[in-house]
C-alpha cells in the first residue's frame, strides 16, 4: 500500500500537524524559488519555546538541511530540501519570520 503526502501549495508537505504560529512562516518560505520543499516533522512540548517563532538550522541532510522551529510552547523538526548554503537559508528564514509577523 502506497502512502501519498498531502500537499499545500505543492512544496509544503504535510505529514504531521504544523504549529499554529509556524504555518505562516513556512508559507512565506516555500514562496522562495530556491526552496524545493519543506517537510514538517515531529512536534514535542518544550519549556523554552515562548515568544516569537525561532528557527535554528541544526545539521545538513542529504538533500538540504534539518532545522528546529520553536514556538507555541513546542518544538518541531523541519526538513528543508534546498541547494542553499546554511548562510543563505538563514537569511531566507529570518526574512520569512519578519514577513509573517
Amino acid at each position: 500500500m502506497a502512502f501519498r503526502l498531502r500537499t499545500a501549495q505543492g512544496k509544503l508537505k504535510i505529514e504531521h500537524s504544523i504549529l499554529d504560529n509556524l504555518r505562516p512562516v513556512l508559507n512565506k518560505l516555500v514562496a522562495e524559488e530556491d526552496i524545493r520543499s519543506i517537510i514538517p516533522g515531529v512536534i514535542r512540548p518544550v519549556r523554552d519555546a515562548k515568544g516569537p517563532v525561532k528557527i535554528r538550522i541544526t545539521v545538513p541532510v542529504q538533500n538540504g538541511w534539518k532545522a528546529i522551529a520553536l514556538c507555541n510552547g513546542a518544538r518541531q523538526e523541519l526538513f528543508i530540501s534546498t541547494e542553499l548554503t546554511e548562510e543563505q537559508l538563514n537569511y531566507f528564514l529570518q526574512k520569512a519570520i519578519e514577513d509573517a509577523s
